[in-house]
């Protein structure tokens, strides 16, 4: 009897060591998942960055007619676009498009994004929702993040996005790159406001009104 009892001991022990070293093997290779995704995430903004600064050294005229393109993967003619097209055509040189990922959102999800053109259509377009800046700030928020608005510069990073209000309820959006400004000491801000895609110290400039981050539907 006592030697079964003492067997039957040392079964439960096993088991429960087995079950905890298992559990520590799950906690470290969760940690190490997380470990190696917030390496790609790293690694993703750094190369959206620079795609982002490549940018500004092509010539664009600022026009922000209605343009019907292809889809997926459609954009403006190369020499044209407004603030939003900086920012689909960084996003596309590291593999997002975000005329197909905001139109699939937007398809399934029509009613939490902005009525303002509603009068317009009433179902999404892929010529133009994606160029919008409220648009793109319901998309950041649902399958980004969504961060501080805050007035510290040292709140904003390499690789985030910002939008702001112009004035008038005029939006514009930008993105954070990893060049600092000699006056400031704030990290650049690359976009176009008219001039074609520019880098300049304008983090705040204008009323921020957003700031997400935003790694593409595969991180």
């Amino acid at each position: 009897m006592l030697r079964g009892r003492l067997k039957f001991a040392r079964g439960v022990l096993f088991v429960l060591a087995l079950f905890s070293g298992i559990s520590a093997f799950a906690r470290f290779g969760a940690a190490q998942s997380n470990s190696n995704a917030e390496v790609r995430r790293r690694e993703f903004l750094k190369y959206f960055v620079a795609a982002a600064l490549e940018r500004t050294h092509h010539v664009i005229r600022y026009e922000p007619a209605y343009v019907r393109i292809p889809y997926p993967g459609g954009d403006v003619p190369a020499d044209t676009g407004v603030c939003t097209d900086e920012i689909i055509r960084s996003y596309r040189t590291v593999g997002v498009d975000l005329q197909k990922e905001v139109h699939e959102d937007m398809a399934q999800n029509f009613d939490l994004y902005p009525r303002r053109w509603r009068w317009l259509l009433s179902r999404p377009d892929t010529n133009i929702d994606h160029r919008r800046v409220p648009n793109l700030k319901v998309f950041f928020s649902r399958k980004g993040e969504a961060l501080s608005l805050s007035s510290r510069a040292e709140d904003y990073a390499p690789g985030e996005l910002v939008t702001w209000d112009l004035g008038g309820g005029v939006p514009h959006i930008g993105v954070v790159v990893d060049q600092k400004s000699s006056q400031s000491g704030h990290y650049m801000i690359v976009h176009n406001i008219g001039q074609g895609p520019r880098m300049e110290d304008v983090l705040f400039h204008w009323k921020i009104t957003g700031h997400y981050r935003y790694f593409g539907p595969a991180l």
